[in-house]
């Protein structure tokens, strides 16, 4: 039995194709793994935290010695969100990751949420000869779709496999959903 954990970077909406192809995907995996234990992480449903100066400030006044008691009800739930998605990632032994391409890039909310699981001292550390992985082991499967044809090649895929790769992930495979808008010609409307 494995942990699985799903992260789902896709705000909902009826015509998701990343939603689409993440069911399908799941669908067939609990198949053939019905014993796996699956923990989804849906960051837009669960209005994940970003890096922001309430979350600075807290973890200033942590490294300061003060109590975590004393930081503001906001301060509380964002350092136990991205310390709890740190936990959750290390404790899975399967990522699955979906998410569209916006803008040539990942969606916020799924940059928030590496940010949580890339941490020193965690999922990498600092040597004196550069950093070092701490993480190993970890199979991911990272869902992308995309308007237009990529091939890998888009920032948003590079961006989420280079970030794995540092903290020690080497099992990466890529599921492909793009070109779907390829030929589609808007016209503006005036």
């Amino acid at each position: 039995m494995a942990k699985v954990l799903v992260v789902i970077a896709r705000p909902k909406s009826p015509k998701s194709r990343t939603l689409k192809v993440l069911n399908a995907f799941m669908d067939e995996y609990v198949k053939k793994h019905p014993n796996d234990e699956i923990d989804k992480l849906d960051l837009y449903q669960d209005d994940f935290p970003e890096i922001d100066g309430d979350l600075l400030s807290a973890w200033d006044m942590l490294e300061a010695g003060k109590p975590f008691d004393t930081l503001t009800k906001v301060q509380q739930t964002d350092v136990t969100e991205f310390n709890g998605a740190t936990d959750q990632f290390l404790a899975s032994n399967k990522v699955v990751i979906a998410n569209p391409l916006v803008n040539l890039m990942i969606p916020t909310k799924l940059k928030a949420w590496i940010d949580a699981v890339t941490v020193a001292g965690k999922t990498f550390k600092y040597t004196e000869k550069g950093a070092i992985p701490l993480t190993s082991g970890k199979k991911v499967i990272h869902i992308q779709a995309a308007g237009g044809k990529y091939n890998n090649q888009d920032f948003g895929t590079q961006y989420v496999h280079q970030v794995l790769n540092f903290i020690g992930v080497q099992s990466i495979q890529k599921i492909n959903v793009e070109g779907m808008d390829h030929f589609l010609i808007r016209q503006p409307k005036l």
